[in-house]
């Protein structure tokens, strides 16, 4: 939950982060 929390406030930069982790 916190993972996603993180993702929505970073917005683009941490959609990509998200995916380099996937």
């Amino acid at each position: 939950m916190a993972i996603k929390v993180g993702i929505n406030g970073f917005g683009r930069i941490g959609r990509n982060i998200f995916r380099a982790a996937l």
